[in-house]
């Protein structure tokens, strides 16, 4: 039995600092159906640092997230008018629940790109960005969109225009979190990421009202030092980017050769039996002697190796039941059955569920300025925190930071959240509190490690 060393065999990653666990997009759905962990989705390579914000906000990150230029295998389809369901986690893996903390508020948006090939690199960063959905604070409910994304498990559903030139896209969901918009130097939060999209569409239409990304927000926009924490709320958040894309009026006509009706590129291979991010099992070389039966193993291992080594921050969960697969194909021709391969049939992971089609999608319909000018802000608690040196201060209508967001404790009384905030309810003192920075409810500890896949050696295939 042959152990491979060609790269690192552990693929357990610990993102240790609960204030570094921010958030990141990690899969979507198309009208409920779920595409899989990280398929179709540009993700971060840096997997301890996948759920940071993007620091500068005028780096090429801003297009897609670090690592965004580079372009996955897959492209998933969707119909025009179909609704797209992004999912934002704390934990890439889904190890854990939660997607963002409480403090987290601000906008949100979605955003897309026509592009030549939804696959290639290169071709995030720059100009062709539209706007196609955005809300901020909602008065009816006295929420911030990231704080309904909160409340419905991570995740936001928004409808594809249904006039626009069918082809590739990217389409790009955005977090702006403006917990820290207040602090000198200011600190706002983009969290940002792209699916690979082919738009199955008879549309003829692009967009005139395009941005660059970077460039469609500075910090010299008020947008960026916005207070959340003030009360009374300012008056009407200042809106950034491009206006939203109404179908029917803002767009130009397009050659309609320019117009794609089947996708040809990044199509899931026909042989594929199961997935894991943006990487496909396919099916092994059938056999029917001894020599075959070995070389189908070897194949199998080879996959199983890719797969673990191209897992990304979703994790490598799959690939252990490819791994067992494997298992199942060596241990058959060491113990001579010859004839194959096996069916995979029973190493299928599960099927992921659909979504249910209720309280989904919160798009609601554009204030008016009379809803605008009324627009408050629920007051905000003001938390004390007892600094290094014993002393205690507030900062006027934030919630302080403490633990492994700063190093303060608490006052008497205060919970220090997971992500190192100060408060007095369960999203402060429950899961992942921080005892050693402020009181906890029950026996919480501190926030664990992510997991992301699990301690594996790749076993190659070899006579025993």
């Amino acid at each position: 039995m042959q152990i491979s060393n060609s790269k690192a065999l552990l693929l357990v990653v610990a993102i240790l600092d609960a204030v570094n666990a921010h958030t990141t997009f990690t899969n979507f759905f198309v009208d409920q159906a779920p595409i899989g962990d990280g398929t179709c989705v540009r993700m971060s390579h840096d997997i301890p640092k996948a759920t940071w914000p993007i620091r500068p906000i005028n780096s090429q990150d801003m297009a897609c997230g670090v690592n965004g230029d580079k372009g996955v295998a897959r492209i998933c389809p969707a119909k025009s008018g179909s609704e797209l369901t992004f999912n934002f986690r704390d934990w890439p893996d889904g190890s854990q629940p939660g997607s963002l903390d409480k403090s987290h508020m601000g906008p949100c948006s979605v955003y897309m790109k026509k592009v030549e090939n939804a696959a290639a690199d290169n071709n995030a960063a720059g100009a062709g960005w539209f706007k196609i959905f955005e809300e901020d604070y909602d008065n009816s409910t006295a929420q911030w969109c990231t704080s309904k994304i909160m409340a419905n498990d991570g995740k936001l559903s928004v409808k594809l225009p249904t006039d626009l030139a069918g082809g590739y896209y990217l389409v790009r969901p955005e977090l702006l979190a403006l917990h820290e918009a207040d602090k000198n130097p200011a600190d706002p939060q983009f969290y940002v990421g792209c699916a690979q999209v082919f738009l199955q569409s008879s549309g003829s239409s692009v967009p005139k009202d395009t941005v660059s990304i970077p460039g469609h927000v500075n910090m010299q926009h008020p947008a960026m030092t916005f207070h959340v924490w003030n009360t009374p709320k300012q008056l009407s958040f200042p809106q950034f980017g491009p206006p939203t894309y109404q179908g029917g009026s803002s767009k130009r006509a397009i050659d309609t050769r320019a117009t794609q009706l089947e996708q040809t590129m990044g199509l899931k291979p026909a042989n594929c039996i199961m997935e894991n991010d943006n990487w496909c099992g396919l099916t092994l070389p059938g056999y029917s002697d001894e020599n075959g039966c070995w070389a189908s193993s070897q194949n199998c291992w080879d996959q199983s190796k890719t797969c673990y080594d191209s897992a990304g921050p979703v994790g490598s969960k799959n690939c252990k039941n490819w791994e067992s697969y494997c298992d199942s194909i060596k241990n058959a021709c060491g113990s001579g059955n010859f004839n194959g391969p096996l069916s995979a049939k029973s190493f299928m992971p599960l099927v992921p569920a659909r979504l249910s089609t209720s309280g989904l999608s919160f798009q609601s319909a554009p204030k008016t300025e009379s809803e605008q000018a009324s627009s408050t802000q629920p007051k905000a608690e003001t938390v004390p925190v007892t600094t290094s040196n014993g002393d205690n201060s507030v900062k006027g209508g934030s919630v302080n930071t403490c633990g492994s967001n700063g190093g303060s404790k608490c006052a008497s009384g205060y919970c220090c959240s997971s992500h190192g905030y100060c408060g007095k309810n369960d999203d402060y003192c429950g899961a992942g509190c921080q005892s050693a920075f402020g009181k906890c409810s029950g026996s919480s500890k501190h926030k664990r490690a992510h997991i992301i896949g699990r301690p594996h050696a790749h076993i190659l295939a070899g006579k025993a």
